[in-house]
């Protein structure tokens, strides 16, 4: 969660309504300058908030295989499985008890708030339960200043995993929201705690994931208190990774909230799929991002948990297909930015979130799937899973794939370009391109293409259904026929997975039900309809 999103003062001008009928690519095809560095295949990856883990991936007597079967499927599709975050709001109120008798025990207080979690033994079995191979990363308490607190839970991790799997440690989950930390006052309790976890357990390499923070970057960056603002940047700067134990930095990324009534009345699916409003959102990080991978490396900035809407998301935005064209358009986006992996954030309504939010029990309304029946549905996946099958079959198995936004593109300073500036799709077209190092004559030309036509289309609409064709003729080698996939559903309202396909493909059940569809289309023109996307194998 977060407060009000500076971000909004950038958007002044009015977007236009119109959709544009056709946008012709100019090229060059080559790899630009602004293109990413190579991929991670990990890159939509996810975060489940530790009090609910064990509603997602179940326990040793009782596997959840929906959630198994849909982590299988992204694994399959990029020979690496997406990694997963523990951690959230609950972590700082999550303690280890050897002699506990159950995988996970909630204390939820006689109004129903959740008062603390407590993890046994029986916790990392379940971990367990994830696909082979998968990544982990582990949030500690800090809230509490209890450093043998945040050691035990540690050293249960470092037991309970498989060699290998710890991918890094957080401590704390957005410290920016309590005790009144500065960057000064935050490193002071971090460093010595993370040199300390790292001696006791004998870490040989950099294994702490520094911040976890998720207020916006203040803009202008020279506001008053931009510099004074807690996050990776200024934490690295006072001194947090002296002890050389900072692998990588993570900040969240929430661009809607239904956390309090101001913001609930903006959190509305035309406002949360536009692409000029997501790139405007996501460039505040930018002079962030170049700083921490310059003191840290280039794979070290994630986006540690993010979701479209705070407080658990909103109903009619968060569980459509509108999600899934958000979802799509943020993960290339940011990585674009460099942005290493993005961790979904997956669980429930928190009371000790905010006393003024919408939602209140069951799962959230932003989650990907509902893995067990609660207040808010019953076992169910939602459209926006089919956006990271979209990711997973654009990164492929390689590990060596580059991005770059086409269109509507950078300006000199990085900024993505605005209406003001020459989109004159007003954020409704988008085009994303794929280089592969790997390949032979690798810059020369793009081998995929993702092109989204962000144009809101609902299922309830009697209109015609308006479409926009690509002009892709620029980026082909010798106007060679090209294979495309698409992302549909009847409209961007849709909250239903079986009414979602992936290349002809739904996945209600967890598992591929239809038959796999591609197209072969000549002629460098592909058309796209109102919120659709489709991915271009050149």
């Amino acid at each position: 969660m977060h407060t009000q999103p500076i971000w909004i003062a950038l958007l002044q001008r009015s977007l236009l309504v119109a959709s544009l009928s056709v946008l012709k690519l100019s090229g060059p095809p080559s790899l630009p300058q602004t293109a990413s560095g190579s991929l991670n295949p990990a890159l939509g990856s996810f975060s489940i908030e530790t009090a609910f883990f064990e509603e997602f991936v179940g326990n040793t007597s009782s596997p959840n295989i929906l959630t198994r079967n849909l982590l299988e499927n992204l694994k399959a599709r990029t020979g690496t499985p997406v990694e997963i975050r523990i951690g959230g709001i609950t972590a700082d109120s999550t303690y280890w008890d050897p002699n506990l008798n159950t995988s996970l025990f909630n204390f939820i207080d006689k109004n129903g708030a959740l008062q603390n979690t407590t993890i046994g033994p029986g916790f990392w079995d379940s971990v367990k339960l994830l696909p082979d191979g998968t990544k982990v990363t582990m949030n500690l308490d800090l809230q509490d200043l209890n450093f043998q607190g945040a050691l035990d839970v540690a050293t249960s991790a470092i037991n309970g995993l498989h060699p290998g799997q710890l991918s890094a440690f957080e401590i704390g989950n957005e410290p920016d929201h309590y005790l009144s930390f500065t960057p000064a006052s935050y490193t002071a309790v971090w460093a010595p705690w993370a040199k300390n976890i790292s001696l006791a357990l004998r870490l040989k390499e950099p294994t702490f994931r520094i911040a976890a923070t998720v207020e916006d970057p203040l803009w202008p960056y020279d506001a008053p208190g931009a510099k004074s603002q807690l996050d990776c940047v200024s934490a690295l700067a006072a001194g947090a990774n002296q002890a050389r134990v900072v692998g990588s930095c993570s900040e969240h990324t929430y661009q809607y909230s239904v956390c309090d009534p101001p913001r609930i009345a903006v959190a509305t699916l035309p406002n949360l799929v536009n692409h000029t409003r997501l790139a405007q959102y996501l460039d505040l990080w930018q002079p962030r991002i170049q700083s921490v991978r310059e003191q840290l490396g280039p794979d070290s900035f994630v986006i540690g948990e993010y979701n479209s809407v705070s407080c658990s998301g909103k109903d009619g935005v968060s569980n459509t297909f509108g999600q899934a064209l958000w979802l799509l358009d943020t993960t290339f986006y940011a990585a674009s930015n460099n942005v290493s992996r993005l961790y979904l954030h997956q669980g429930g309504p928190l009371a000790l979130q905010s006393s003024t939010q919408l939602n209140h029990g069951g799962l959230s309304f932003y989650d990907m799937w509902y893995p067990v029946q609660n207040l808010n549905g019953p076992v169910q996946v939602f459209p926006s899973y089919s956006a990271y099958l979209f990711v997973a079959e654009t990164l492929g198995h390689s590990k060596t794939m580059r991005i770059a936004n086409i269109y509507p593109g950078r300006q000199a300073n990085g900024s993505t370009i605005t209406t003001a500036l020459g989109d004159t799709s007003a954020g409704e077209l988008v085009v994303y391109g794929f280089w592969d190092d790997a390949l032979p004559s690798a810059h020369k030309f793009p081998i995929k293409l993702a092109l989204l036509n962000l144009q809101i289309y609902n299922q309830t609409q009697t209109t015609a259904r308006p479409e926009s064709t690509f002009d892709i003729s620029a980026f082909l080698r010798n106007n060679d026929a090209v294979t495309v996939r698409r992302l549909q559903a009847p409209g961007a309202d849709v909250k239903l997975a079986n009414l979602t396909t992936w290349a002809g493909q739904t996945f209600a059940s967890g598992v591929a039900a239809g038959t796999l569809t591609e197209e072969k289309i000549t002629g460098g023109k592909v058309v796209v309809k109102a919120s659709e996307a489709v991915l271009v194998s050149l």
